[in-house]
């Protein structure tokens, strides 16, 4: 089979279109429909359902996908290391980072990392854990920062971070007189909750099944100043970390009753090829981290 064959195969199976592959990749339709013509005769298979302007893939089509994925994957990252073993580039470093800890405590990690290698190209994606999670198995993030506890065995991670979920309040609410917060207290509440897929609330949706609790979540957004001016002003409680809180003298902080630790990794692909870039950004992350922790 052709990479070349099998890259306008994936584009297409992707945008479900042979014109938007041909726009993506820049080359005449009549050619990416005469490559998937020869890849199916090559094959013997039929690759794609063709109903008047819609396409889908057929089973066969579906299992070349995931070959194709893997196999595309491998090229890109050999010639990463052969292009780095040569020194033709510079180094890119994509890595996702949930917006939590993107504004609160990566902005300074960043910042010192750039200045330190200003040669490097830094590409930052904001989103869920889960999201993040996806995008770095399927290759389009080089490097990703996921809870430790739902990584799967195919990544290869290192704990960086470790902080404890706290309950957010207004400072006239009845929970800033208490010590620490249990679970049934919290679920009795009115919830602001980022939506499902970011790592805090995947932690309160497991707590609440674990505890047998149906959280009453009256206000779900991803916008962290909107959520912290929900709270301030009394209309729902939240979970956060401490540091997002810390200068704002209207809002407290308080633990659970029975804690809750967020473990939090920078995690890549295991059959990826951790470039010399990446890894000059994980090092650097793990070191800050350490020296923070003495």
């Amino acid at each position: 089979m052709n990479i070349k064959h099998l890259r306008y195969f994936k584009t297409v199976a992707d945008l479900n279109s042979f014109t938007k592959a041909a726009a993506q990749l820049h080359i005449a339709q009549p050619a990416i429909s005469m490559a998937i013509q020869k890849l199916e005769r090559e094959l013997e298979l039929t690759l794609f359902h063709r109903q008047e302007r819609k396409i889908s893939l057929t089973d066969e089509g579906s299992h070349l996908y995931q070959h194709a994925c893997s196999i595309l994957q491998a090229t890109e990252d050999a010639h990463l290391e052969m292009s780095e073993l040569k020194g033709l580039i510079k180094g890119n470093v994509r890595v996702g980072i949930p917006s939590m800890l993107g504004s609160y405590h990566f902005p300074s990690i960043l910042m010192a990392f750039k200045e330190s290698y200003p040669q490097l190209n830094l590409t930052i994606i904001d989103g869920g854990a889960g999201k993040l999670q996806a995008l770095l198995e399927k290759g389009e993030l080089d490097l990703a920062v996921i809870v430790d506890e739902t990584a799967p065995e195919r990544l290869e991670t290192k704990v960086f971070l470790r902080e404890q979920m706290m309950v957010v309040c207004p400072k006239e609410h009845p929970f800033a007189n208490l010590d620490s917060i249990s679970y049934p207290q919290l679920f009795s509440e009115p919830l602001a909750m980022f939506n499902k897929g970011y790592f805090h609330r995947n932690t309160v949706d497991r707590i609440a099944a674990e505890s047998g609790h149906t959280p009453n979540i009256s206000i779900e957004t991803n916008l962290i100043p909107l959520l912290k001016s929900i709270v301030k002003k009394g209309f729902a409680v939240s979970t956060l970390m401490a540091m997002v809180i810390e200068d704002d003298p209207k809002l407290v902080a308080r633990p659970f009753t029975k804690p809750v630790w967020l473990d939090l990794s920078i995690a890549w692909r295991k059959e990826g090829y951790l470039s010399q870039a990446n890894q000059a950004f994980v090092n650097f992350l793990l070191k800050h981290s350490n020296d923070n922790a003495r």
